[in-house]
């Protein structure tokens, strides 16, 4: 009786009779929840009042609430499995204070939704930022019926005594399923997200859902996620569930269809609170307990479209483009291999037949093609570093062979172990030559290469045995490490922690970009082939000393390839290690990117000096530690360079003292004493050479090339300090770039001043490496991304694929820049050819 009189009174009080389809069980639950509301308030002596209306589409209600009163709208519409619309809820009141807000409950059939008004959205530090218009899209059950009628209700109440005003309204979204590849234009702000569902058409297994603007702020974040209730679409929950990522301008998300069971998603758009998370300003406020901030307007025009992704047919042909052009290297190598084998076979013929003498003539019958070695001994300028045979050169070699063999050379089936460097540097008489030869005004290569070959030659492979130690070790905790952050993004759905081109990122498998991998694998193959070819030569010229061959014993630059096998190998390296940092590219694995660069670029120096000065080269273990220390700088360079004058000041200070110490190292050639007399001796040079007389350098040559060194490092030293850039990984490297071609192009220049030339395959491997290290670098400053910004901002560099509709250009850039470091790599190994038939005391070191 009670209940009933309690509906009954509530009945009247609406004014109009009970709706047909609200049936006894919903009159007894909301009897219940009345009766439950008037105890609860009875100890006031009040009694609330329960208003229901059967409310309509596309109108808008302007009501009242209070305390005393909870208004309940009541809506129908029909759900077609065939054909979702959307149903969006629109409320605005007017400002009132935080202790008396209206509470709207959204009640569906499988779902709830409510959210206050004013809704209170939390910034950065906890700031307050209230919004009166609030719009939100109901989620939309899945049916299984092919037609069905849906109910839901939308409950208005609040605790303010005060009647409040109010205006509802909820109206269908006509467009809230995408369609392929048409373009949807919305507006969003923070109290008022959007979002929409999209079909997997058939054959379509992969889409790219791209999110544009043409406002850079306000901040927004665009999300994937499955088809289920509720959808999480405000700035403090958007991030739950699914894939997402911040946006200004762009944001592109890849989505794959194993993904989502129900083969369909929602593609949510939320605007921020504040921009700080895309590197906009932050706004000062002075944090005051419960204060409110007024956001403005934060309104947000943006347009998504959603388009289809490559299908497997271009993964193949992305794979097999790769792959066939460093394949065809190797087929380039080995076509010329072949034309030097049929040219050496055509000289040894030429040598043991001559035309105009038959075999009977000579007296000896033809020379097997043992006794001259295989093709390879015979000056190959890809085989080997031109070593000559000595039956090649008859004419040039009657003054040698007037000289015993034995004194030119040692036998080789000495063990190596058997002989130290330091045999010869503790001798007496030999440190006494070294200050008498190493100071002299012209140096030559027979002056810098008088120890034991064999002694050298085990000193310069401890740089291969070393660099391959090194990157095992570190290679190791590298591939552990990215394949954590991968995981780390699949879990979490963060597309915030790598550094990606969104616009041309293609996933395979648990890969999100695998093209910008597969891209690196020119490094991995052609550092391989520079190896065999430095292999080749290697065994070519270990034949030639082992017949004592007097042209490879005292002719031509020394021959030792273990600083091309360790070249080789960071070639390699880099291509792995490039790999492992675009599984997932940050500025917290970025030194994985760069640090076998520097190895590189140091170890190109150091063969560049070893060609004429072997004897005073530095040792494997020195160099790798100078190696160890700039990767060191580097790392704390990232970490707590950026806008650091401290570090900076002090990274200068260091760069200029090693560049002045390495100067007096090279001018001197390493006859100086680091000690307490160095600023006496220093202080009687400037004396006698400045003061008392002016005289000019002894060396004139060697002071050129390091006063064009500290200029160029000084100035280096000079920008970093002033401009402090925010990328010091890029800004070592390229101190270390800038050195290398600085002396580099010193060396050609005096190889040409010294009436040297250069032969025909070393002057194309020139010109083809110059040309593709420019296109190369044209493609890297494209900059599709950086991490020196937000990842938002980042997005604004992304660029669609250029080749193959899989390739972007930074792909490019590993194509051509891997094919650049080879050509780079062939030019050391063969600029120096043409000595191979002068003697070592005719060619000069400098």
């Amino acid at each position: 009786m009670v209940l009933r009189n309690c509906w009954k009174s509530r009945h009247k009080e609406r004014g109009y009779p009970l709706p047909h389809w609200i049936g006894p069980g919903f009159g007894l639950l909301l009897c219940l929840s009345i009766l439950q509301c008037g105890y609860s308030t009875g100890a006031e002596g009040t009694t609330k009042m329960v208003i229901q209306k059967e409310a309509e589409f596309d109108i808008t209600y302007n009501d009242t609430v209070t305390n005393d009163n909870q208004t309940i709208y009541a809506f129908n519409h029909t759900v077609s499995r065939n054909k979702t619309e959307g149903v969006r809820v629109s409320v605005d009141v007017l400002p009132v204070g935080l202790e008396s807000p209206f509470l709207f409950v959204v009640r569906q059939k499988q779902a709830v939704l409510s959210f206050q008004v004013p809704l209170i959205l939390r910034g950065l530090y906890q700031r307050k930022y209230p919004y009166s218009h609030v719009g939100r899209t109901l989620c939309q059950p899945p049916t299984r019926a092919i037609s069905e009628m849906q109910y839901f209700f939308v409950d208005v109440s609040t605790l303010s005594s005060l009647g409040t005003h109010y205006q509802l309204r909820v109206s269908r979204v006509d467009s809230f399923t995408l369609h392929t590849d048409k373009k949807f234009s919305f507006t969003a702000s923070p109290s008022q997200p959007q979002y929409f569902k999209y079909n997997f058409p058939d054959g379509v297994d992969t889409v790219i859902v791209k999110v544009n603007s043409e406002m850079t702020f306000p901040c927004s974040v665009m999300s994937i996620q499955d088809i289920q209730c509720p959808v999480y679409d405000l700035d403090n929950n958007v991030a739950f569930i699914g894939m997402y990522q911040t946006m200004t301008k762009k944001g592109a998300i890849t989505v794959q269809r194993k993904d989502f069971p129900s083969n369909s998603f929602y593609v949510v758009v939320v605007v921020k609170t504040e921009d700080e998370a895309c590197g906009g300003p932050l706004r000062f406020y002075p944090l005051r307990p419960d204060e409110l901030f007024d956001a403005g307007n934060r309104s947000k025009v943006l347009d998504v479209v959603v388009s289809p992704a490559i299908n497997s047919e271009v993964y193949v042909m992305g794979m097999l483009f790769c792959l066939g052009i460093f394949l065809s290297f190797y087929l380039l190598t080995f076509l010329m291999a072949c034309l030097d084998n049929r040219r050496a076979n055509r000289k040894r013929e030429l040598l043991v037949h001559p035309p105009d003498m038959s075999p009977a003539e000579t007296g000896k019958t033809p020379a097997s093609p043992y006794e001259y070695g295989s093709f390879a001994d015979n000056g190959s300028t890809l085989s080997s570093e031109a070593v000559t045979d000595s039956a090649t050169s008859t004419d040039n070699n009657y003054g040698y062979l007037e000289r015993a063999l034995d004194s030119v050379g040692r036998s080789r089936a000495e063990s190596l172990s058997s002989v130290e460097e330091d045999d010869y540097d503790t001798l007496a008489d030999i440190d006494s030559d070294k200050n008498i030869v190493r100071t002299k005004k012209f140096l030559y290569v027979s002056d810098l290469s008088r120890k034991d070959k064999r002694v050298l030659s085990k000193k310069y492979q401890i740089y291969f045995w070393n660099i391959a130690t090194i990157a095992v070790f570190y290679a190791l905790p590298v591939v552990q490490l990215v394949i954590t952050y991968q995981t780390v993004v699949n879990v979490t759905g963060n597309q915030d922690i790598c550094y990606y081109n969104f616009l041309c990122a293609h996933p395979l498998g648990a890969l999100s970009a695998f093209n910008n991998i597969l891209s690196n694998v020119g490094y991995v193959l052609l550092g391989l082939l520079f190896l065999l070819i430095v292999l080749k030569r290697d065994i070519v010229h270990n034949r030639a000393m082992f017949r004592n061959d007097l042209n490879a014993l005292e002719c031509g630059i020394p021959k030792h390839f273990g600083l091309f096998y360790a070249m080789g190998t960071a070639l390699m390296m880099e291509g792995l290690l490039s790999a492992c940092y675009h599984v997932c590219p940050n500025y917290t694995n970025f030194q994985f990117d760069t640090s076998f660069m520097y190895m590189i670029a140091g170890l190109c120096m150091l063969k560049l000096y070893q060609k004429r000065h072997p004897d005073i080269n530095a040792s494997a273990y020195t160099a790798y530690a100078c190696l160890a220390g700039v990767i060191f700088f580097s790392v704390l360079g990232v970490v707590f360079g950026k806008g650091n004058m401290v570090f900076w000041i002090v990274f200068s200070v260091i760069h200029i003292l090693a560049t002045l110490l390495l100067s007096i190292q090279l001018y001197y050639m390493g006859r100086w004493r680091l000690d307490s007399g160095i600023m006496r001796r220093i202080v009687n040079v400037i004396y006698t050479d400045c003061i008392q007389q002016c005289t000019g350098p002894m060396y004139v040559d060697r002071m050129v090339l390091l006063v064009m060194g500290n200029i160029g490092n000084w100035s280096l030293a000079a920008y970093g300090l002033i401009a402090r850039p925010n990328d010091f990984a890029s800004y070592l490297l390229a101190i270390a770039i800038c050195n290398l071609l600085l002396y580099f192009a010193f060396y050609i220049i005096m190889k040409l001043r010294s009436g040297e030339r250069i032969q025909c395959l070393a002057l194309v491997c020139i010109l083809f490496t110059a040309v593709v290290w420019g296109f190369a670098l044209f493609f890297f400053f494209q900059g599709l991304s950086t991490w020196q910004k937000t990842p938002a901002e980042s997005r604004e560099h992304n660029r669609e694929c250029i080749v193959l509709s899989f390739f972007d250009d930074h792909d490019i850039w590993h194509f051509l820049s891997s094919i650049a470091m080879f050509g780079s790599f062939l030019v050391l190994l063969t600029m120096d050819d043409d000595l191979d038939t002068v003697q070592r005391d005719k060619i000069y070191a400098f």
